[in-house]
């Protein structure tokens, strides 16, 4: 994708597990992938989960910071569901909440989870973090998360999973036609 010009501008995100990113050598192991692959290591966002950062916060955010510093950024994702304290947030140098599909699933269904995705929102604008939705599969719930102030969304009201090729082609598509 780097090489296309229509794609270059394009940013990976990659879940990485628990066993992954406390492996001594993960840090390395992301600088190898990124020099090997010639890939912009500030196109590149990893994603973690509430219990990836708990399991030993200080090197999580030694980890984070090490590869921070070649510009790689950090999503914290199905934000929400974990229950844990809030205090990580101001430790880790996190550059996304990712909010769980299953508080947008049902924001026009509960009001309570209106309110979270909503307290969501307001905390990641709080602490200048971008904020992702995951799970939007209706114009309802986009436009709801709009209002609320997040304008970054995915899910199946935009496009299904598919294979690399076939989403580069639907993009080079797209952007022809426009």
């Amino acid at each position: 994708m780097e090489a296309n010009p229509h794609l270059c501008g394009l940013q990976l995100a990659v879940n990485v597990s628990a066993r992954q990113f406390h492996q001594p050598d993960f840090v390395e192991q992301v600088r190898m992938a990124i020099n090997q692959s010639g890939a912009d290591p500030n196109r590149l966002k990893i994603e973690l989960t509430e219990s990836v950062v708990l399991d030993d916060i200080n090197d999580t955010a030694a980890k984070m910071r090490e590869l921070k510093e070649i510009g790689v950024r950090f999503s914290m994702d199905d934000f929400g569901t974990g229950y844990s304290s809030l205090a990580y947030l101001t430790q880790l140098p996190l550059d996304q909440l990712k909010i769980d599909q299953s508080f947008v699933r049902n924001i026009s269904i509960k009001h309570s989870d209106a309110v979270i995705v909503q307290t969501i929102i307001g905390m990641a604008d709080s602490l200048k973090m971008e904020v992702i939705a995951e799970g939007v599969e209706t114009e309802a719930q986009r436009v709801f998360l709009e209002h609320a102030g997040c304008m970054v969304y995915q899910g199946y009201l935009f496009g299904k999973p598919v294979p690399l090729e076939e989403f580069e082609n639907g993009v080079l598509q797209r952007l022809s036609v426009s």
